[in-house]
């Protein structure tokens, strides 16, 4: 092999490392859920990519990623992911969610909404479990529900009939 062959050979896989080491790292979507399950990100049924305006409702039965802006309710019985720098101007229901960016409208999740450090809700927000990260603003009522635990109701009524027979001695 000619020299300058070589060399041409191995500027090029340099300058290649080079552009690889700049590259900006793919983010991680769901940060605290380890596990797998149907919601995760690799299902992605509906993007809305960054440079893209959505006016208008829409619903979808698999997950959703915004990045763009979406003026108009959004619905999906599954995940919805909302990135860094994105913004919905209505309301939010789904399965899950994850939000990085910025709502504007109540968002109703079934069951585990989580909020990162970028994001901003104005708006309430009805869960089952709901996960903040420092840094995160919200601006509105937060409401989870919460399962009665059968012992808890026992002891309610046993409460009761205990009053009931003080008060009847």
């Amino acid at each position: 092999m000619p020299k300058i062959e070589k060399y041409s050979i191995i500027f090029g896989i340099v300058i290649y490392n080079i552009f690889n080491m700049f590259q900006k790292p793919i983010p991680e979507v769901n940060i605290h859920n380890k596990e797998h399950s149907p919601n995760e990100p690799d299902d992605i049924e509906t993007v809305v990519g960054p440079s893209v305006h959505v006016e208008g409702d829409f619903s979808s039965e698999g997950n959703i990623l915004v990045k763009g802006i979406v003026s108009g309710n959004v619905k999906t019985s599954k995940l919805f992911t909302s990135e860094r720098g994105s913004k919905v101007l209505a309301s939010v229901k789904a399965g899950s969610a994850v939000i990085s960016g910025a709502i504007k409208g109540n968002v109703k999740v079934d069951d585990r909404l989580e909020v990162t450090a970028s994001a901003q809700i104005t708006g309430d927000i009805d869960c089952k479990v709901l996960v903040v990260e420092a840094g995160a603003a919200l601006k509105g009522k937060v409401t989870m529900k919460v399962q009665e635990l059968e012992g808890s109701k026992n002891e309610k009524k046993s409460g009761l009939i205990r009053r009931a027979v003080k008060e009847e001695e």
